[in-house]
């Protein structure tokens, strides 16, 4: 049996909250972010085993309060070699939200245990 492959997509709380983003247009950054790492990591064995059951793919969404602590999880992630997409909206010029490709989950968890699911309230 082969490991359990999941999709961490993590969202800036602040873009619906204090920036008043609609709802919409968050969404829309995950969106671009999950299609640009997949893209970019395409050829990867782990993109291409989640890919080839469409109607099971797990992903996890969730949020971090900040662009400070977006930057910090980027930050993590590139130390450890993580392949993800950090999403920059245009022409704003800010990063909104980081897309990992597909990994199993033991292997990437850990970075994202003090998270909370992402909610719209």
């Amino acid at each position: 049996m082969t490991a359990k492959l999941v999709q961490y997509v993590v969202v800036r709380k602040d873009l619906l909250k204090n920036m008043n983003w609609p709802v919409g247009a968050v969404i829309a950054q995950a969106c671009h972010a999950c299609c640009a790492v997949v893209h970019l990591y395409y050829a990867d064995d782990n993109t291409q085993e989640y890919l080839k059951d469409l109607d099971n793919m797990h992903k996890i969404v969730l949020e971090v309060p900040d662009e400070e602590n977006l930057r910090k999880l980027e930050s993590k992630l590139e130390d450890n070699k993580i392949h993800h997409k950090t999403w920059i909206e245009q022409p704003e010029n800010f990063p909104t939200c980081i897309v990992l490709k597909p990994y199993p989950k033991e292997e990437v968890q850990k970075y994202f245990k003090k998270l909370k699911l992402y909610s719209a309230e």
